[in-house]
């Protein structure tokens, strides 16, 4: 046992990324096998951006990593295979509301956080589930802001142009739209820092972060498409690009403010053209590569993880 045991803070941060977080639950499943016990037992805080969002929600609600997989399977490829914005965003809907249907921030069983942006404002907006998580404003803390975790993990994953922006009520009444978190924060680590160090007060050498994206990938190539669909082709690479500078970015300020931070990041890369994908693929048989390849990332990195969880 490590010492200071007592005072381990075990924190999670999954990136967005669409459908690629099947890579990100392919390194969940060992990790989950390796500890013999649900998530959410193991980790104090699990932050988590658009797709990232989705699985960080139900892992704070309980669900096996096994559960999470069997729902991407049903939903993604139907959400990712629409072709407008406005059929994308209702078969997203449609997902949210059956796999979370009523549930609420304080039903959740360790510390989330579900990262979202606001359209108008332009800043971050984070749903979470704990007073101990606030940054001030405690005396008018509520949990998610009032906001159904359906309603919150839609917006997160609402990545305009390709989804329609989302609109929350929070308990104070306010109408806010909102669009998808990687705009602020794909990769949600420095959030998730925040809380543990400055709401929690936990000293940096006590936390142990394990911070996973969904892998990089080479973009598909246009091949003999018409010319409409090239350029829409061209126009997800770029929003790709944007949420990719972003997650690197990130994970490069992690690195250099808290280096002394114990972390494990997992996030590898892939040259090879067969393994060329982006956020909106609906091949599942691709989509169960991409589980593979991040089960074969877990195991590179296997030993200092079981020092950091067992």
């Amino acid at each position: 046992m490590e010492s200071g045991e007592s005072n381990v803070l075990r924190v999670l941060t999954l990136d967005g990324g669409g459908a690629k977080g099947f890579y990100t639950l392919g390194v969940l499943k060992e990790i989950e096998a390796m500890i013999r016990c649900p998530l959410y037992q193991k980790f104090d805080l699990v932050f988590g951006t658009s797709t990232g969002g989705i699985i960080a929600s139900l892992i704070a609600l309980g669900h096996s990593v096994d559960a999470i997989l069997e729902l991407y399977r049903k939903h993604v490829p139907a959400v990712m295979s629409q072709k407008t914005a406005p059929t994308r965003s209702a078969a997203l809907k449609e997902l949210a509301s059956e796999v979370f249907g009523d549930v609420k921030f304080s039903d959740v069983k360790t510390g989330v956080g579900v990262v979202t942006a606001k359209w108008l404002t332009e800043r971050p907006m984070i749903f979470k589930g704990s007073v101990a998580q606030a940054h001030g404003q405690v005396g008018t803390f509520v949990p998610g802001f009032g906001v159904s975790i359906a309603d919150a993990v839609k917006a997160s994953c609402s990545a305009y142009p390709f989804f329609e922006r989302t609109i929350v009520r929070t308990s104070m009444g306010e109408d806010i739209e909102l669009v998808d978190g990687g705009y602020c924060a794909n990769n949600p680590t420095l959030y998730a820092i925040a809380d543990a160090v400055e709401a929690l007060k936990h000293d940096r050498k006590d936390i142990r972060l394990v911070s996973i994206g969904v892998g990089i990938y080479p973009d598909p190539k246009p091949g003999l498409l018409m010319w409409f669909a090239k350029k829409y082709l061209v126009s997800v690479q770029l929003l790709q690009k944007t949420l990719e500078i972003n997650t690197q970015s990130m994970d490069q300020l992690r690195q250099i403010l808290f280096h002394d931070l114990p972390t494990i990041r997992i996030s590898d890369s892939y040259v090879t053209p067969e393994m060329a994908t982006n956020l909106l693929e609906h091949d599942l048989k691709k989509l169960g590569v991409l589980f593979q390849r991040g089960r074969e990332s877990f195991a590179s990195r296997e030993k200092q993880l079981r020092e950091y969880l067992m």
